[in-house]
């Protein structure tokens, strides 16, 4: 009965607030000063005079972040958000009465549903080519978000950035002369209500011509997205998850359990993520939105290689309980169990939009793919590593929603392991080893927050893990790496400590190439590398006998033959046998954003190049023989491999620069 009652009010808000919008003919200015117009609410929108000028230094910034104009690697557009391409500030009003904007339904998720495709309805008298209808939640906006300017400026009419946009015309190739279109978006649980808004004047002029209804989910709160990880030991699980439930309103907990046996609940802990403690904008003034309340529950004491279902709680304060979905995981392998294991790892996914909106297709292009691919052999699967730059939000905080949701499916199953990239963490004087602003001001505060990993600082994305026969040392390259640093101890550590008895395969990830690149700008810099890349750490991985080391950054793909100080140390192409020599680098950053160029030269270490989208997958058979496959987004299909086959004694053995001291004493 209490669920009901709470539809019904859900729906009288939703029948008012559009109702609010369509009897509203003229719109109330609040006179604050003669040289400032304020808005009031968006629901009674104003007419005004003037318009608004950016602070001007911070927008050529946030320019040249986003061109990649500041650092070494600019695509040109291809790497500027679409959302940083609106000029918000500049918006003006231009409201008609003949033109009107419907969304429908009303109420989104009533069986439970996360996401869900929404009608949108513009009739319009006087329709242009540049038309284009953006998303806005929270649905009501207005001059109250916007960040306190001085007495000489005027204050802009919006002061956040839309979700996502689609033009007008995107269905209707007649709209300019029919003036009507019918647009849908699929919109995802965002923990707040949502409204439509028709521009004219393109992008770089807005005007805003009509605003529609406001629609919502059944429950904004409802707790979604849970991402599994490795916890700090073998036998733990971590479920992290986002909800709107503060503490004071609800207690988080896992509830999880072996089939066939009694259900355990483990309590959660909660984060937030506060305006002021991102670096700069786009993240701290239009791109901000809320991120909500980011629970994380340890499982503990897993047997090895159960099946365990689990669903997210909240324990209200009257005794009711909120559900999220059943869900399901296969815990780890006991380290060093000789069963077959399956890793997937590849790095620079991004996200994108299945309804077509925003155009993603230039942005991140083959995001889709590569996750569509990744779910249908998800049975195949037993962890993924996705080694930096995961959502390419820039700033733009809404876009970490929609890309947790995009991957739902594969984090909710597996565990998955993030790695911190350049458009995660570096901002400049925030900290970190560049000083550029690729992160959009984020400076890693949102990538820390609603992923775990575990670290021991999780503000240093560095940290180990091992899965069966595996042990993974994640370096985080927008932190010094670099001899006598604190990461560079780290890794020594993570690789002096593996026992290569139980756990043969030892894995390095990073996310800008530190070995070996042929990508183009690395070849005219001169190292194919990282500048000071390999300098101290192939010490580390020539000592250690680090069998592969994956990177991403370079959005292609690439293999070297087993390498140590510029030198192919063994022979073959597709199959290894006996004492290494050396390591395998694999450059895997094909996974969905726009493609890197390689260089017209290829260096003699470099087996095998693709300039495509795809991903790498290594399974390990047993402690003797461990099988790499690169697979293409495109069809899933493999398009090069190779083989390992070795003893344990061959691990032992010694290589050049690897040998320990040792004496003829008897």
């Amino acid at each position: 009965m209490n669920g009901f009652l709470q539809l019904l009010q859900l729906a009288e808000f939703s029948f008012f607030s559009s109702l609010h919008f369509f009897t509203h003919s003229r719109t109330s200015l609040v006179l604050l000063s003669q040289k400032k117009i304020r808005l009031t609410k968006m629901a009674d929108t104003a007419w005004s005079c003037g318009l608004m000028m950016k602070l001007f230094t911070m927008g050529m910034l946030w320019w040249l972040g986003s061109m990649g104009l500041a650092s070494g690697h600019g695509h040109g557009r291809f790497d500027q958000h679409p959302l940083s391409e609106i000029d918000i500030y500049k918006t003006t009003l231009a409201l008609r009465d003949s033109v009107s904007i419907k969304a429908s339904p009303l109420i989104l998720g009533l069986k439970g549903e996360d996401k869900e495709w929404v009608t949108v309805n513009v009739v319009n008298l006087d329709p242009s080519e540049d038309d284009w209808v953006a998303v806005f939640s929270p649905a009501e906006f207005n001059a109250s978000t916007c960040s306190p300017v001085s007495s000489e400026e005027e204050e802009p009419y919006i002061c956040s950035s839309p979700i996502k946009f689609k033009y007008a015309n995107y269905s209707n190739s007649k709209y300019t002369k029919t003036g009507k279109t019918v647009l849908k978006f699929q919109l995802i649980n965002q923990r707040a209500d949502f409204s439509f808004v028709l521009f004219s004047g393109g992008l770089s002029t807005p005007k805003l011509v009509a605003v529609s209804n406001f629609i919502t989910f059944a429950n904004p709160k409802a707790p979604l997205y849970p991402r599994l990880a490795q916890g700090k030991s073998w036998d733990e699980m971590t479920v992290t998850w986002t909800s709107g439930y503060a503490l004071n309103e609800a207690v988080p907990f896992v509830e999880y359990a072996v089939k066939g046996q009694a259900k355990a609940r483990s309590p959660a802990g909660t984060l937030t993520i506060d305006q002021n403690s991102l670096c700069g904008s786009p993240a701290r003034t239009v791109g901000w939105r809320d991120q909500g309340f980011i629970h994380t529950s340890f499982l503990k004491s897993l047997w090895p290689n159960f099946v365990y279902t689990y669903r997210m709680g909240h324990l209200l304060s009257n005794g009711s309980y909120i559900w999220s979905k059943s869900y399901s995981f296969r815990s780890s392998p006991y380290p060093g169990q000789d069963s077959p294991q399956c890793v997937v790892i590849f790095g620079d996914l991004g996200k994108a939009e299945r309804d077509g909106s925003t155009m993603y297709a230039d942005y991140q292009p083959g995001s889709l793919n590569t996750t569509d691919q990744l779910i249908k052999d998800l049975k195949n699967i037993d962890i993924v590593f996705v080694i930096g730059d995961l959502a390419y939000a820039n700033g733009y905080i809404s876009q970490w929603d929609q890309f947790m949701s995009q991957v739902e499916p594969i984090a909710s199953a597996v565990p998955f392991m993030v790695a911190s990239g350049n458009h995660e963490r570096t901002w400049p004087n925030s900290g970190g080893f560049y000083q550029h602003t690729d992160s959009g001001g984020e400076c890693g505060v949102t990538a820390e927050t609603l992923f775990y990993v575990p670290a021991e600082n999780r503000a240093n994305f560095w940290y180990s893990t091992d899965y069966g026969m595996f042990r993974f040392c994640i370096a985080d390259s927008e932190h010094d790496w670099r001899e006598g640093s604190e990461q560079y101890r780290f890794l020594e550590h993570c690789l002096a400590t593996v026992d290569r008895r139980k756990q043969p395969w030892l894995i390095f990830a990073a996310h800008r190439p530190l070995g070996y690149s042929s990508n183009e700008w690395y070849a005219k810099e001169g190292a194919y590398s990282e500048p000071m890349g390999r300098d101290d750490l192939q010490k580390l991985w020539q000592k250690y006998r680090v069998d592969i080391a994956f990177f991403g950054h370079v959005h292609n793909y690439e293999r070297t033959c087993p390498i140590y100080q510029n030198t192919c140390v063994k022979s073959g192409n597709t199959s290894y046998s006996g004492v290494m020599n050396g390591t395998i680098h694999v450059v895997a950053g094909g996974g969905g954003s726009h493609l890197s160029s390689f260089a017209t030269e290829i260096p003699n270490w470099s087996l095998f190049r693709d300039y495509d989208f795809g991903f790498t997958k290594l399974t390990a058979f047993n402690h003797s023989y461990l099988l790499f496959e690169y697979k293409k987004s495109s069809d899933g299909k493999v398009y090069d491999s190779f083989t390992i086959m070795r003893e344990y004694t061959d691990v032992l053995a010694c290589v050049h620069d690897s040998c320990a001291p040792s004496t003829l004493a008897s």
